[in-house]
């Protein structure tokens, strides 16, 4: 009797390894990172210094902390990180939710920690956000992952010195169009999602939108002649002539009300495409007499944020601009 006991158990830890063998590795795409871009750029732009990790006096880090554990998925168990930097000082500071880009594919957090680093030094606490990217899971699952952050960073804002009235959302390229749909869809429960710390609000006060999307329906952005694999087509899961409600819910502009929507920073590139929907959205708010600004890089490369000596700029400006907000 014992002998089968042993076996049954042997048997059992054996179906458990194989499965755990067969369970699938979290796919990544590793191709947009700051030393390709830096690459691709350096001939054109050989001023271009990468920023780099590095936190300033004054500044405390805090690192690769789970703001929310999936149980089942696809790949297994799954844990979603953060990262906070915040002044190295008592009281309760504004904060600021960080979003990387990567056309929603590739990417990640890390990426915007140089940037982290720098606006904490100003007297903010910044927070990059890791996100589920297309090859894991598809629109809106993204939001979800987002708004789920806010939600954790609102119950531990005592620990962590954050002023809760004062939240803001900032993102780049991917990252910005998402910034822009989580700030512009405060309070609307289609996209809030059931991952974690429920019952709590993700509502932002402030967003800073760096060369995001607002409207995929914007002729600048629907008339682009894509591929079947585009990043756009494949995190919405399929084309606008296949899912064209799904490419009017995924863009900001459609959720912006005079009730709801927010102050908005615009940082662009010299690329027009990426500013889809923003002429009309600007207008829009300027009607509803809702605080919007606009600057432009006025150079022919995308990812600008990424370097020395733009970022200084980028900086400088949404400092400016969320102090102007919250009036610190």
């Amino acid at each position: 009797m014992k002998f089968k006991r042993v076996y049954h158990l042997v048997v059992l830890l054996s179906f458990t390894q194989l499965a755990q063998a067969q369970q699938k590795a979290i796919p990544y795409d590793t191709s947009y990172n700051v030393n390709a871009v830096l690459r691709q750029v350096k001939g054109q732009f050989p001023m271009a210094v990468p920023a780099k990790d590095s936190a300033p006096a004054g500044v405390l880090a805090d690192r690769n902390i789970v703001y929310a554990t999936l149980a089942e998925t696809d790949f297994g168990k799954r844990d979603l990180h953060l990262d906070i930097f915040r002044p190295d000082k008592p009281g309760k500071f504004p904060a600021v939710i960080m979003i990387h880009g990567g056309g929603w594919r590739s990417g990640t957090r890390s990426m915007q920690v140089p940037m982290a680093e720098m606006l904490a030094a100003r007297g903010f606490v910044t927070i990059p956000v890791e996100y589920q990217l297309s090859l894991e899971a598809k629109y809106p699952v993204a939001v979800f992952n987002i708004k789920s952050a806010i939600r954790w960073i609102r119950l531990h804002a005592e620990k962590y010195g954050i002023d809760t009235s004062h939240i803001a959302i900032s993102g780049c390229s991917a990252g910005g169009h998402l910034a822009a749909l989580v700030g512009m869809t405060n309070g609307i429960d289609l996209f809030e999602g059931k991952l974690g710390n429920a019952g709590t609000g993700s509502a932002v006060q402030a967003v800073i939108d760096i060369d995001g999307v607002i409207d995929f329906l914007a002729p600048s952005s629907l008339n682009l002649k894509r591929k079947e694999n585009s990043p756009d087509i494949e995190w919405l899961g399929g084309s606008y002539e296949q899912k064209p409600a799904i490419w009017k819910e995924a863009s900001p502009i459609f959720w912006a009300t005079e009730k709801k929507a927010v102050p908005i920073l615009f940082l662009n590139s010299g690329f027009s495409r990426f500013h889809a929907g923003q002429d009309e959205l600007i207008g829009m708010m300027k009607e509803w007499n809702i605080y919007t600004e606009t600057h432009k890089f006025d150079i022919k490369m995308h990812p600008f944020w990424l370097f020395h000596p733009w970022v200084d700029s980028v900086i400088q400006i949404a400092g400016d601009f969320l102090t102007k907000i919250f009036d610190k």
